[in-house]
């Protein structure tokens, strides 16, 4: 499994209307082949950030969503004004309980 996760910094009065932005690319990705789970939300406690969360099957599903995204158009909508983004390889997994 893949795990991807990050955060974007936004002028505050634009947040809103960034996440808003990308509900269409979020449900999107969603549908995609090895697709687990993929959220932008808002942070609950900075009004200037919006949190990133993906889970992928696999490095291959991950890498055919960075390539449609790569060749789509670019959205529209506020633009960050700082993002840093990870990935982590999990070896395995479990529940917490």
């Amino acid at each position: 499994m893949i795990i991807v996760g990050g955060f974007f910094e936004l002028d505050p009065a634009e947040r809103d209307a960034f996440l808003a932005s990308r509900v269409d690319a979020m449900h999107t990705s969603r549908a995609e082949k090895g697709n687990l789970e993929y959220t932008i939300a808002a942070d609950p406690i900075e009004p200037g950030r919006a949190v990133l969360f993906e889970r992928w099957e696999s490095q291959a599903d991950l890498d055919a969503h960075l390539d449609r995204l790569r060749s789509s158009p670019r959205q529209e909508g506020p633009r960050p004004t700082a993002a840093e983004v990870w990935l982590f390889e999990v070896t395995g997994e479990r529940r917490l309980s």
